[in-house]
């Protein structure tokens, strides 16, 4: 393990190990594709160590070299954990070392987890992490000396996270702003307070976001680096191209966002237009909506063991991709660049959101589809 963060030269040395925390597939992907661009780790190029060494005068997006070990703080939910265990494979493959912990096992779980985690925390110079709107991330930020923080994406939430992060505002995941905070919330803010400040750039913590997002502001300090996704077109592909067209589906039903009869009536009507045959579910998709999708819309339900953005460059993949607004739209356009696979992207009509969606969901869904780069754009269809 690496010495504490502090003196010149501890970071970016071929002994430094940099700590990475994620709690779903993508932001385990994503850790990835940041490792492959800066050099990390045995697998990922053997980039020269020692750039962007605290006190050196570079920055955080210049350090490479050292180890990665990958943190899954796992969640429960089976389709995820599959796909983690699916995505730590790849990860070990590429040269990085894998740490799992049952994070949600029991009561005494968080407990248990934090306290084996402090020590690697408090000596880490660089860490990594997925979902700066998590509450066990915000915990372990509080425990965390490192000089080098960096944040890869965790999908849309992170255009939000920027933004609030710009404004200096308390960070709340866009589906759940304008609510008003829970006991629970309250009882957590300090620690999500200092959770913000410590994601703050300052004088001695630099701040780096690792992205295929567009960013509409900037927090002053941050570094921003472009994830264009290179790791996972040298390790895959290209993909075999069908003539048909593939359908993504989308969690806006589960998280209260859109009603489920008009998505299902939507999809349905999706489908017919433009012929798909497979619909690949996202994984917090119920069981429930997905047996309702197969029987009302005759689309084979395809439950993904990777992210999409391996799955499609892996192909088979249709030439034609659907999907509503969610991350797929800024990234598989990256991920398949160099195919002749098109992305086009249904609105959400505001007619399809529910009594308790967040009054800023059209206008975010609007703003994912709007800002996506190379995709064909769809007019909401009508669900009658």
């Amino acid at each position: 393990m690496s010495r504490r963060a502090g003196s010149a030269g501890t970071n970016g040395t071929n002994g430094t190990t940099t700590l990475a925390f994620v709690e779903s597939p993508v932001q385990l992907l994503n850790v990835l594709e940041w490792a492959h661009t800066r050099g990390v780790g045995a697998g990922a190029g053997g980039a020269s160590a020692g750039a962007g060494a605290p006190g050196a005068g570079g920055s955080g997006a210049e350090a490479s070299g050292g180890k990665l070990t990958l943190v899954v703080l796992s969640p429960t939910d089976p389709m995820t954990r599959g796909q983690l265990r699916r995505m730590a494979e790849l990860a070990r493959q590429e040269g990085h070392e894998v740490r799992w912990e049952e994070a949600r096992g029991g009561a005494a779980a968080p407990f248990q987890t934090i306290g084996g985690l402090a020590g690697m925390l408090r000596r880490a110079p660089r860490v990594v992490l997925g979902d700066p709107f998590s509450r066990y991330v915000q915990l372990l930020l509080t425990i965390t000396r490192a000089r080098d923080l960096v944040v890869v994406d965790d999908g849309t939430a992170t255009m939000e996270f920027v933004a609030q992060l710009a404004r200096g505002e308390r960070l709340v995941r866009w589906h759940r702003k304008g609510g008003r905070p829970g006991p629970r919330d309250l009882l957590f803010a300090p620690v999500a307070s200092s959770a913000r400040r410590r994601l703050t750039p300052g004088e001695d913590r630099r701040v780096e976001i690792f992205s295929s997002m567009p960013m509409e502001e900037t927090p002053a300090g941050v570094t921003v680096t472009s994830n264009t996704f290179a790791w996972t077109r040298t390790r895959f592909g290209p993909p075999r191209v069908t003539k048909g067209a593939d359908m993504v589906g989308t969690s806006l039903v589960e998280t209260g966002v859109v009603d489920a009869d008009r998505y299902v009536a939507a999809v349905r009507t999706l489908a017919r237009t433009h012929g798909a045959a497979r619909y690949f579910a996202h994984r917090r998709e119920s069981t429930e909506k997905l047996h309702r999708l197969a029987v009302e819309t005759g689309l084979e339900i395809v439950r993904p063991d990777l992210p999409l953005e391996l799955i499609a460059r892996r192909g088979p993949i249709g030439r034609t991709i659907l999907s509503f607004p969610s991350t797929v739209v800024h990234t598989l356009p990256l991920a398949l660049a160099g195919t002749e696979v098109r992305v086009a992207v249904c609105d959400i009509d505001p007619s399809w959101l529910t009594q308790n969606a967040s009054p800023r969901a059209q206008g975010f869904l609007s703003g994912v589809t709007g800002s996506a780069r190379d995709v064909h754009r769809l007019a909401a269809v009508g669900v009658g």
